[in-house]
């Protein structure tokens, strides 16, 4: 597998319109997505994204309809060009490859998953997942092993001769995410993957996902819409507005401290007792804790607070992975939390 490299976006902007460079200056002058398309008919995709994604961490990127989000992904591969700034991958410029360079970075440092899973209908499964594989021109006994082994790997042993068409909306989009994987690329692009599946067929999704994550260790960029998808999977969450980040943190931070309105308007719904952890509340550590219960700092609220109900202790301490004390919660602590929510 090629190094899952971090990336580095910097003042990237991007202008759909006849004249984007006259239209840059424009926006530079301090005129807003409204009126640059009202009064000179460009739109403004992007709007100064400063964004740093770590190596082997899932970033999602999610907004509303015509936020961005897809405008923004597809500048990691450049299949779409910036109007202006940089996009560096393991600290090289995206934006600076020539042709053939360019043809190497999509072919073997980076892979894509579509909304719409993109698959060949003329193509059976094993050809589908070994496409790019064979764009890399690996030997046929070679790529038709290790297709085998990725259709296996999402859970499609059997169906390596079904042609899409007659697999489900989720047997098709795990040939996608199967596909993206067999080229042991080390950045994944998602682009509203699972957005067009069912909701339990979706969550089924989310977990291999993670599962997978778990093993590879990938760089992954994921875009949706739905803010519990995000604090799903995402290390971190970046929520844009009108081509521009409004806020970028780790899901905990998006639901206990969002920046503005808009922020909280997305976190308002969210079943807090769910998604919120332990150890986003805990307090320092109290003199006489000892326990029972020692509360698991990633334990979910909803799950933590039954153990402090009388005639339990309605405080204890909190404890990391190796069991040693990092912290103390209360039951009132989350009560109050879960009450900021709504919920």
């Amino acid at each position: 597998m090629s190094d899952p490299a971090g990336i580095e976006i910097r003042g990237l902007y991007k202008i759909f319109g006849p004249d984007p460079e006259t239209a840059m200056a424009l926006v530079r002058q301090g005129v807003g997505k409204d009126d640059l398309l009202a009064d000179h008919d460009h739109i403004l995709g992007l709007r100064r994204i400063d964004l740093t994604i770590e190596a082997r961490t899932i970033q999602v990127v999610m907004g509303l309809s015509g936020s961005g989000k897809s405008t923004l992904i597809r500048h990691v591969n450049r299949l779409i060009e910036p109007t202006e700034g940089e996009v560096l991958v393991g600290g090289r410029d995206v934006l600076g490859l020539d042709r053939q360079e360019l043809q190497h970075f999509r072919r073997h440092e980076v892979s894509m998953v579509f909304q719409r899973f993109a698959l060949f209908p003329h193509k059976t499964v094993l050809e589908n997942v070994a496409y790019g594989l064979r764009m890399q021109e690996v030997p046929r006994p070679e790529w038709t092993d290790r297709a085998g082994r990725w259709i296996e790997r999402v859970g499609l042993q059997g169906y390596e001769d079904s042609y899409p068409g007659r697999l489900s909306g989720g047997m098709q989009q795990r040939v996608g995410l199967a596909r993206a994987l067999a080229t042991d690329a080390g950045i994944l692009l998602m682009d509203e993957p699972f957005s067009a599946l069912d909701p339990l067929i979706r969550t089924d999704m989310q977990a291999l996902l993670l599962e997978l994550q778990q093993e590879l260790h990938k760089t992954i960029v994921f875009v949706t819409h739905d803010l519990e998808e995000a604090i799903e999977i995402g290390d971190n969450i970046a929520i844009l507005r009108d081509g521009g980040i409004v806020q970028n943190g780790d899901p905990q931070q998006i639901v206990l401290e969002p920046v503005d309105d808009y922020i909280a308007d997305f976190t308002r719904s969210i079943n807090r007792g769910r998604v919120l952890r332990v150890g986003s509340l805990m307090e320092p550590v109290k003199e006489g804790l000892q326990g029972p219960p020692h509360i698991p700092a990633e334990m979910s609220l909803g799950d933590a607070l039954p153990l402090l109900t009388p005639p339990a202790p309605t405080e204890a301490a909190v404890v990391d992975d190796s069991g040693e004390t990092v912290g103390s919660i209360s039951a009132g602590r989350i009560v109050g939390a879960l009450g900021e929510g709504g919920a």
